[in-house]
């Protein structure tokens, strides 16, 4: 048997220029079409956006923010601080946290009361650190309050949202002394505490002292402090402020460690405002709670 001729594919001069130039360009082509699309990708990794790493090396090594010093203080919402700061560990009940929306792990402290879940986020407890590991300069007592009701409101509370400082001392000691007025208080209790914001909007500012500088006598000062500014609700037993001498009115609260009584003097608890709306030293207020304490023993 004879075997068939094989056929050559090209047969003509312009299959053969077809096929030399489908020879050449196809290859071209996908060399073009794989570059634009590894030049196209989404590429991740230190030193793959050119952009930001030009503008993250040109970035001066310090920034100055300037803000207007007469302008009212914006304060965060309570929603805002505990984004910021608590969800770290109320999300995800870190060390032993009550998750946020967890009703049944707030309830026992909830139940404590607004005054010790205050006190607890402001000075720390357990794991958490004194203001969840911030300070008065990043957040404000208030702010910190805020967060507090927040979070407790969120998981079962009913807690009232505290009230925003007013701009000076004695508007803040006005708008704290009024938001804790119990409701129903008695025309003879509102006139009493009417005088005592009226004594307190009287009160000196005195300046701070320098870093490192301590009154001369501290009981001298506190007895200062105490007739300058404490007397006004504490005298006269304004709003349930126990009287000074009273012993069986102060005996349940020093039944707290001092660190807790002067902390309240600090912070403010219930109708009082921090430092009984002064900007004393601390020594000097802590100096006053003494001297009211040895009166009450």
């Amino acid at each position: 048997m004879s075997e068939a001729p094989h056929g050559a594919p090209i047969k003509t001069p312009g299959q053969l220029i077809a096929a030399v130039i489908a020879g050449f360009g196809i290859p071209v082509a996908i060399i073009i079409l794989l570059a634009v699309y590894v030049n196209n990708s989404t590429r991740i990794g230190a030193g793959t956006d050119i952009e930001q790493s030009v503008k993250e090396r040109i970035a001066p090594a310090a920034q100055v923010d300037v803000r207007d010093a007469n302008a009212p203080r914006v304060y965060k919402t309570g929603e805002e601080v505990f984004k910021a700061v608590c969800s770290a560990c109320h999300t995800a009940g870190t060390a032993g946290a009550p998750k946020f929306g967890d009703a049944g792990a707030w309830a026992a402290r909830i139940g404590e009361g607004y005054d010790t879940l205050l006190h607890n986020a402001l000075n720390g407890k357990g794991a958490m650190p004194a203001r969840g590991g911030t300070s008065p300069d990043d957040y404000s007592d208030f702010e910190i309050a805020r967060a507090v009701v927040y979070m407790a409101n969120g998981s079962g509370g009913k807690l009232a949202e505290p009230a925003q400082p007013a701009s000076g001392a004695a508007a803040s000691a006005g708008a704290s002394g009024a938001a804790a007025a119990p409701a129903g208080a008695s025309a003879n209790e509102n006139a009493q505490a009417a005088a005592a914001v009226a004594a307190l909007a009287s009160v000196p500012q005195a300046a701070a002292p320098a870093a490192g500088a301590q009154s001369a006598d501290a009981a001298q000062a506190g007895k200062a402090l105490y007739e300058q500014v404490c007397q006004a609700c504490h005298a006269a037993g304004v709003l349930n402020a126990p009287k000074f001498g009273d012993k069986a009115a102060w005996e349940p609260r020093l039944k707290e460690p001092m660190d807790t009584v002067y902390n309240y003097a600090l912070h403010g608890k219930g109708a009082m405002p921090p430092k009984g709306g002064s900007n004393a030293p601390d020594a000097d207020v802590k100096a006053a709670v003494d001297y009211m304490v040895n009166a009450a023993k």
